[in-house]
Protein backbone atom coordinates (compact mmCIF):
# COMPACT_ATOMS: atom_id res chain seq x y z
CA UNK A 1 0.00 0.00 0.00
CA UNK A 2 1.25 3.29 -0.99
CA UNK A 3 2.76 5.33 2.02
CA UNK A 4 1.04 8.64 3.24
CA UNK A 5 3.54 9.47 5.75
CA UNK A 6 4.67 13.03 4.33
CA UNK A 7 1.02 13.99 4.18
CA UNK A 8 0.12 17.39 5.66
CA UNK A 9 -3.02 16.36 7.89
CA UNK A 10 -5.43 18.90 9.72
CA UNK A 11 -7.76 17.27 12.77
CA UNK A 12 -10.83 19.36 13.21
CA UNK A 13 -14.42 18.81 14.94
CA UNK A 14 -17.29 20.49 16.61
CA UNK A 15 -17.18 19.11 20.29
CA UNK A 16 -14.25 21.47 20.96
CA UNK A 17 -10.48 20.88 21.51
CA UNK A 18 -10.90 18.95 24.81
CA UNK A 19 -12.72 16.54 23.32
CA UNK A 20 -12.13 13.09 23.46
CA UNK A 21 -12.84 11.98 20.05
CA UNK A 22 -10.65 14.48 18.70
CA UNK A 23 -7.79 12.95 21.17
CA UNK A 24 -8.60 9.98 19.10
CA UNK A 25 -8.43 10.94 15.72
CA UNK A 26 -5.07 12.99 16.56
CA UNK A 27 -3.81 9.54 17.20
CA UNK A 28 -5.55 8.35 14.23
CA UNK A 29 -3.70 10.92 12.03
CA UNK A 30 -0.19 10.20 13.26
CA UNK A 31 -0.31 6.23 12.60
CA UNK A 32 -0.66 8.42 9.11
CA UNK A 33 1.58 11.04 9.25
CA UNK A 34 3.80 13.10 11.83
CA UNK A 35 2.96 16.24 10.35
CA UNK A 36 -0.43 16.33 11.76
CA UNK A 37 -1.81 19.50 12.94
CA UNK A 38 -4.83 20.30 15.07
CA UNK A 39 -7.81 23.04 14.61
CA UNK A 40 -10.45 22.88 17.06
CA UNK A 41 -13.18 24.98 18.84
CA UNK A 42 -12.39 26.57 22.07
CA UNK A 43 -16.07 25.62 22.55
CA UNK A 44 -18.35 22.92 21.44
CA UNK A 45 -19.84 23.99 18.57
CA UNK A 46 -22.77 21.01 17.82
CA UNK A 47 -24.94 21.73 15.73
CA UNK A 48 -23.28 24.85 14.16
CA UNK A 49 -23.93 23.11 10.20
CA UNK A 50 -21.66 25.32 7.79
CA UNK A 51 -21.77 28.75 9.52
CA UNK A 52 -19.06 30.96 9.90
CA UNK A 53 -18.30 33.88 11.85
CA UNK A 54 -18.76 37.02 10.51
CA UNK A 55 -20.01 39.56 13.00
CA UNK A 56 -17.12 39.35 15.59
CA UNK A 57 -13.32 38.49 15.44
CA UNK A 58 -11.87 35.13 15.50
CA UNK A 59 -9.31 34.62 17.79
CA UNK A 60 -6.82 31.78 17.80
CA UNK A 61 -5.32 30.41 21.09
CA UNK A 62 -1.63 28.13 20.98
CA UNK A 63 -1.57 25.09 22.65
CA UNK A 64 1.19 23.35 21.27
CA UNK A 65 3.72 23.86 17.93
CA UNK A 66 0.87 22.45 15.79
CA UNK A 67 -2.61 22.50 17.80
CA UNK A 68 -4.89 25.86 18.41
CA UNK A 69 -8.02 26.29 19.67
CA UNK A 70 -10.22 28.76 17.69
CA UNK A 71 -13.06 30.89 18.93
CA UNK A 72 -15.28 29.82 16.09
CA UNK A 73 -16.78 27.26 14.33
CA UNK A 74 -15.86 24.21 12.56
CA UNK A 75 -15.81 26.09 9.29
CA UNK A 76 -13.89 28.64 10.61
CA UNK A 77 -11.28 26.41 12.27
CA UNK A 78 -10.46 25.07 8.74
CA UNK A 79 -10.15 28.15 7.08
CA UNK A 80 -8.22 29.78 10.02
CA UNK A 81 -5.71 26.80 8.98
CA UNK A 82 -5.74 27.03 5.65
CA UNK A 83 -5.55 30.56 5.09
CA UNK A 84 -3.55 31.69 8.54
CA UNK A 85 -2.30 28.90 10.83
CA UNK A 86 -0.56 26.19 9.02
CA UNK A 87 1.59 26.93 6.19
CA UNK A 88 1.87 25.45 2.86
CA UNK A 89 -0.25 22.92 1.16
CA UNK A 90 -2.60 20.48 3.31
CA UNK A 91 -3.14 16.84 2.21
CA UNK A 92 -6.05 15.73 4.08
CA UNK A 93 -8.80 16.82 6.80
CA UNK A 94 -10.40 14.80 9.05
CA UNK A 95 -13.36 15.84 11.29
CA UNK A 96 -14.26 14.20 14.54
CA UNK A 97 -14.59 11.72 16.03
CA UNK A 98 -18.04 13.16 16.87
CA UNK A 99 -19.85 11.70 19.90
CA UNK A 100 -23.05 10.45 18.34
CA UNK A 101 -23.75 9.77 15.07
CA UNK A 102 -24.30 12.04 12.23
CA UNK A 103 -26.23 10.32 9.72
CA UNK A 104 -29.46 11.29 7.39
CA UNK A 105 -30.73 14.48 7.74
CA UNK A 106 -28.55 15.14 10.33
CA UNK A 107 -25.93 15.86 7.38
CA UNK A 108 -27.16 19.75 7.01
CA UNK A 109 -26.82 20.27 10.74
CA UNK A 110 -23.50 19.07 12.24
CA UNK A 111 -20.52 21.18 12.51
CA UNK A 112 -18.21 17.84 12.54
CA UNK A 113 -19.53 17.52 8.12
CA UNK A 114 -19.36 21.13 8.40
CA UNK A 115 -15.33 20.85 8.80
CA UNK A 116 -15.14 18.40 6.23
CA UNK A 117 -16.87 20.63 3.72
CA UNK A 118 -15.20 23.48 4.33
CA UNK A 119 -12.22 21.48 3.40
CA UNK A 120 -13.59 20.09 0.41
CA UNK A 121 -14.39 23.76 -0.69
CA UNK A 122 -11.15 24.62 -0.11
CA UNK A 123 -9.73 21.27 -2.65
CA UNK A 124 -8.45 19.60 0.21
CA UNK A 125 -9.88 15.79 0.40
CA UNK A 126 -12.03 15.32 3.70
CA UNK A 127 -13.72 12.84 5.96
CA UNK A 128 -15.99 13.50 8.83
CA UNK A 129 -16.45 10.80 11.65
CA UNK A 130 -18.94 10.35 14.32
CA UNK A 131 -19.20 7.23 16.74
CA UNK A 132 -22.88 6.65 17.37
CA UNK A 133 -24.26 6.07 21.05
CA UNK A 134 -27.68 6.11 22.59
CA UNK A 135 -28.99 9.17 24.16
CA UNK A 136 -32.08 7.85 25.78
CA UNK A 137 -29.73 5.99 28.27
CA UNK A 138 -28.97 8.53 31.11
CA UNK A 139 -24.92 7.45 30.81
CA UNK A 140 -24.54 6.50 27.76
CA UNK A 141 -21.65 4.42 26.70
CA UNK A 142 -19.03 5.80 23.56
CA UNK A 143 -17.32 2.60 22.45
CA UNK A 144 -14.30 4.78 21.15
CA UNK A 145 -12.53 1.82 20.81
CA UNK A 146 -15.05 0.83 17.40
CA UNK A 147 -13.65 4.12 15.85
CA UNK A 148 -10.17 3.74 17.07
CA UNK A 149 -9.90 0.44 15.82
CA UNK A 150 -11.52 0.60 12.09
CA UNK A 151 -10.86 4.27 11.11
CA UNK A 152 -7.32 3.88 10.06
CA UNK A 153 -8.28 0.84 7.65
CA UNK A 154 -11.03 3.47 5.89
CA UNK A 155 -8.96 6.34 5.51
CA UNK A 156 -6.07 4.35 4.30
CA UNK A 157 -8.93 2.76 1.48
CA UNK A 158 -10.00 5.99 0.85
CA UNK A 159 -7.00 8.10 0.34
CA UNK A 160 -5.85 5.21 -1.85
CA UNK A 161 -8.73 5.73 -4.04
CA UNK A 162 -9.31 7.96 -6.99
CA UNK A 163 -11.02 10.90 -5.03
CA UNK A 164 -13.69 13.38 -6.99
CA UNK A 165 -13.41 16.76 -6.65
CA UNK A 166 -16.09 18.32 -4.27
CA UNK A 167 -16.91 14.95 -2.89
CA UNK A 168 -16.16 14.61 0.71
CA UNK A 169 -17.03 10.97 3.25
CA UNK A 170 -18.91 10.82 6.25
CA UNK A 171 -18.12 7.76 8.05
CA UNK A 172 -20.54 6.70 10.85
CA UNK A 173 -19.68 3.48 13.32
CA UNK A 174 -22.24 1.97 15.04
CA UNK A 175 -23.34 2.05 18.88
CA UNK A 176 -21.10 -1.35 19.53
CA UNK A 177 -18.11 -2.70 20.63
CA UNK A 178 -15.14 -3.05 17.90
CA UNK A 179 -15.41 -6.60 17.80
CA UNK A 180 -19.54 -6.77 17.38
CA UNK A 181 -19.48 -4.62 14.02
CA UNK A 182 -20.81 -6.78 11.09
CA UNK A 183 -19.00 -5.13 8.79
CA UNK A 184 -18.36 -1.55 6.08
CA UNK A 185 -21.56 -0.13 3.79
CA UNK A 186 -20.88 2.24 1.47
CA UNK A 187 -24.61 3.81 1.11
CA UNK A 188 -26.80 6.89 0.62
CA UNK A 189 -27.68 9.51 3.45
CA UNK A 190 -31.04 8.32 4.93
CA UNK A 191 -34.23 10.44 6.51
CA UNK A 192 -35.76 9.60 9.46
CA UNK A 193 -39.43 9.14 9.98
CA UNK A 194 -39.64 11.96 12.35
CA UNK A 195 -36.63 14.22 11.95
CA UNK A 196 -37.09 16.43 15.31
CA UNK A 197 -38.94 16.83 18.00
CA UNK A 198 -39.57 19.92 20.69
CA UNK A 199 -40.23 18.36 24.03
CA UNK A 200 -41.76 20.87 27.42
CA UNK A 201 -40.26 21.40 30.10
CA UNK A 202 -41.61 24.05 33.07
CA UNK A 203 -38.68 25.80 34.33
CA UNK A 204 -38.62 26.41 38.81
CA UNK A 205 -40.26 29.72 37.74
CA UNK A 206 -43.24 27.36 36.34
CA UNK A 207 -42.31 28.86 32.87
CA UNK A 208 -42.37 26.66 29.79
CA UNK A 209 -38.90 26.35 27.85
CA UNK A 210 -38.37 23.60 25.25
CA UNK A 211 -35.45 20.92 24.86
CA UNK A 212 -34.42 19.61 20.77
CA UNK A 213 -34.04 16.48 20.33
CA UNK A 214 -33.64 13.36 17.98
CA UNK A 215 -36.10 10.70 19.86
CA UNK A 216 -37.61 8.86 16.55
CA UNK A 217 -34.72 6.69 14.85
CA UNK A 218 -37.20 5.35 12.69
CA UNK A 219 -36.05 5.10 8.59
CA UNK A 220 -38.41 6.54 6.13
CA UNK A 221 -39.37 4.10 4.12
CA UNK A 222 -39.15 5.85 0.87
CA UNK A 223 -34.97 5.51 1.51
CA UNK A 224 -34.75 2.37 3.33
CA UNK A 225 -31.45 1.04 1.75
CA UNK A 226 -29.27 3.77 4.05
CA UNK A 227 -27.11 5.25 6.08
CA UNK A 228 -29.10 5.37 9.61
CA UNK A 229 -30.50 1.85 8.94
CA UNK A 230 -27.56 0.21 8.38
CA UNK A 231 -25.90 1.79 11.36
CA UNK A 232 -29.01 0.81 13.74
CA UNK A 233 -28.10 -2.80 12.09
CA UNK A 234 -24.38 -2.73 13.54
CA UNK A 235 -22.47 -1.90 10.31
CA UNK A 236 -20.27 0.82 9.96
CA UNK A 237 -21.31 3.45 6.92
CA UNK A 238 -19.50 5.37 4.22
CA UNK A 239 -21.41 8.06 2.51
CA UNK A 240 -19.64 9.82 -0.61
CA UNK A 241 -21.21 13.84 0.41
CA UNK A 242 -21.37 15.93 -3.41
CA UNK A 243 -20.95 19.82 -2.76
CA UNK A 244 -23.31 20.68 -5.67
CA UNK A 245 -26.80 21.07 -4.62
CA UNK A 246 -28.24 21.40 -7.93
CA UNK A 247 -31.11 19.61 -8.81
CA UNK A 248 -30.29 19.01 -12.75
CA UNK A 249 -33.51 17.11 -13.59
CA UNK A 250 -35.57 20.02 -12.40
CA UNK A 251 -32.82 22.55 -13.90
CA UNK A 252 -33.37 20.38 -17.65
CA UNK A 253 -37.00 20.34 -17.42
CA UNK A 254 -38.31 23.72 -16.16
CA UNK A 255 -35.11 26.14 -17.91
CA UNK A 256 -36.95 26.81 -21.36
CA UNK A 257 -40.20 27.29 -19.04
CA UNK A 258 -38.72 29.76 -16.85
CA UNK A 259 -36.56 31.93 -19.02
CA UNK A 260 -39.67 32.11 -21.32
CA UNK A 261 -41.37 33.66 -18.95
CA UNK A 262 -39.38 36.68 -18.58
Amino acid sequence: MKSFSKYRILVTNDDGINAPGLKILEQIARTISKDVWVVAPEVEQSGAGHSLTINSPLRFRKISARKFAVTGTPTDCVLAAVRAIIPGKIDLVLSGINRGGNVAEDITHSGTIAGALEGTLCDIPSIAFSQALDFSNKKPMVHWKTAELHAPQIIATLIASKWERDTMFNVNFPDCVAEKVKGIKMVAHGKRDIPKQLTKYIDPKGRPYYWMNWADEGVDARRPDCDIKWMKEGYITVTPIKLDLTNYDVLKNLKKKVEASF
